[in-house]
């Protein structure tokens, strides 16, 4: 049985020196009230806790001519002694958040495969490189936007090496929906339409890319931070759909699975499950959302008994009752993980 997982760290930039060294001191961490040592010590707990095979990091360090995901986050795997102690980047981009895997060399062979085209600024319709400027009618108006992915997923090739076998993984962060930098309620819904037609027009990308997967009949898992899912916010009557029901497809051979989303999709009103826990100064209270997801092929979903699990420090019962894993869940990061147990 192997374990998959994807965890979005935030700040995770901020716990590195430019060489890659952990910061493990007293100063303030670039999250709420946590110290820099403390957080890194919880994330090492988390992952210690997890003993995942790979992970899919949402926001890891920085990659740029001064700084190095790869060294920062092997020497993050090398420090706490994980099995996942590898790491691999697909493009580098301008945020600080990088989309990176750790994955244990004694079990995988990983490389860095990006699928598609190359494209010149006009950019293409039919799944391009995601590197590249995909050319996409966002608002109806009979003309392509030129839409770029601000974080390009990263297409890791993972080959078993005790059997040969291969299969993919997509790590994902969409573009958020959030209206930043608005400063009046019009403004604020003007930059939240225009940003939720960007995202689903990401989502279309992704999906296209998905579709030619599933149609060579190759095992895929999608994971990573969504920003998005069933009934977040109020512009999704507006667009009919999710970007995550976007990714997934619609029933068939060709749609992939995520139960914590396929439970969502069927619950718009009561308790559904969740991966996130953010604090609104404004109004001195949590908000939690399910944003991260672990999407499989029909293939990978027919394998013996795969299992989900969302290591949440209050609805999970094991993360609640070991009061170590719990405080160091909420100190590490404002995302939980989200791992697969599944037969390859």
């Amino acid at each position: 049985m192997l374990r998959i997982a994807t965890y979005n760290i935030e700040w995770f930039n901020s716990l590195f020196d430019d060489d890659g060294g952990l910061l493990e001191d007293h100063d303030w961490s670039a999250r709420q009230d946590v110290k820099r040592g403390d957080q890194l010590a919880s994330l090492g707990i988390v992952f210690t806790a997890m003993d995942a095979d790979a992970v899919m990091v949402i926001e890891a360090p920085d990659d740029n001519r001064r700084r190095s995901t790869v060294r920062a986050l092997e020497a993050f795997a090398h420090h706490y002694g994980l099995r996942a102690r590898k790491a691999l980047l697909g493009f580098r981009n301008d945020t600080q958040q990088e989309i990176a895997l750790l994955y244990n060399p004694d079990v995988f062979d990983a490389v860095h495969d990006p699928q598609g085209d190359e494209t010149g600024k006009k950019g293409a319709r039919d799944a391009p490189r995601f590197d590249g400027v995909f050319r996409f009618d966002i608002d109806a108006d009979a003309q392509p936007e030129l839409i770029r992915f601000s974080k390009p997923p990263l297409e890791a090739l993972m080959t078993l090496k005790e059997t040969g076998r291969r299969f993919r993984m997509i790590g994902v962060h969409m573009k958020s929906k959030a209206p930043i930098g608005a400063e009046t309620p019009d403004e604020a819904m003007r930059l939240g339409i225009e940003n939720r037609r960007k995202q689903l027009a990401q989502c279309v990308w992704l999906r296209q890319r998905v579709v030619q997967h599933l149609e060579a009949g190759e095992p895929l898992i999608v994971l990573g931070d969504f920003n998005d899912g069933p009934g977040l916010d109020e512009y999704e009557k507006l667009f009919g759909r999710s970007g995550v029901e976007v990714v997934m497809g619609e029933e068939g051979s060709l749609r992939l699975y995520d139960p914590n989303a396929r439970l969502a999709f069927s619950r718009r009103v009561g308790a559904v499950p969740v991966t996130a826990r953010f604090y609104i100064h404004q109004e001195e209270r949590y908000l939690e959302a399910l944003l991260d997801y672990v999407m499989v092929s029909p293939d990978l979903r027919a394998k013996a008994d795969p299992r989900w699990r969302i290591w949440h420090p209050f609805d999970d019962p094991d993360c609640y009752k070991t009061p170590e894993l719990r405080e160091a869940l909420l100190a590490a990061s404002d995302h939980f993980p989200v791992t697969l147990d599944l037969a390859l």
